[in-house]
């Protein structure tokens, strides 16, 4: 039941209560108590709204992934360098990662600049910190499972001579 419960609220963190009882024959208490265990063991922890800023005001905010190798600490493993980095406000995710470097941090700025400054001022001086590499994202396809922008089909028609 919870798994359901979480790929409704995954699809769609509006549904109510009501909503995800009806879709899965449930009864609303139940769903109520599943959905507040889940929050208080922090299965479920926040409810976020997917927004395409390309299609606001706020069209120069500038999303970069940087590549983070790392030393990590004796007895604190990669945990420690981990938290003082997602400390940083303008970080959104930090992920471990397998292969040539240990951290994806993602991070938005306001422009190139910011985001390199950030890179070079606070990122890179980290004691454990042994290089960086950033990437700049230049268009969202696709985020989170929603497609931001479908292909337009070729309404033209066919003319032969």
């Amino acid at each position: 039941m919870k798994n359901e419960i979480l790929k409704l609220l995954q699809q769609n963190s509006k549904y109510t209560a009501s909503d995800i009882a009806t879709m899965l024959g449930l009864e609303i208490e139940a769903v109520e108590k599943a959905v507040a265990e889940m929050e208080k063991d922090q299965i479920i922890c926040g409810y976020n709204t997917l927004i395409n800023w390309d299609k606001t005001d706020r069209k120069d905010m500038v999303t970069a992934l940087i590549e983070v190798k790392v030393t990590p600490q004796r007895g604190e493993g990669f945990d420690r360098v981990a938290e003082r980095i997602y400390k940083f406000k303008e970080v959104k995710a930090v992920y471990l990662m397998s292969g040539g470097f240990d951290f994806t941090v993602i991070i938005e700025g306001k422009s190139l600049k910011e985001v390199a400054l950030f890179v070079g001022q606070k990122l890179a001086p980290l004691e454990s910190v042994l290089s960086t590499g950033t990437h700049f994202v230049l268009k969202k396809y696709k985020d989170h499972g929603v497609i931001f922008e479908e292909s337009k089909k070729d309404e033209r028609m066919i003319v032969s001579p």
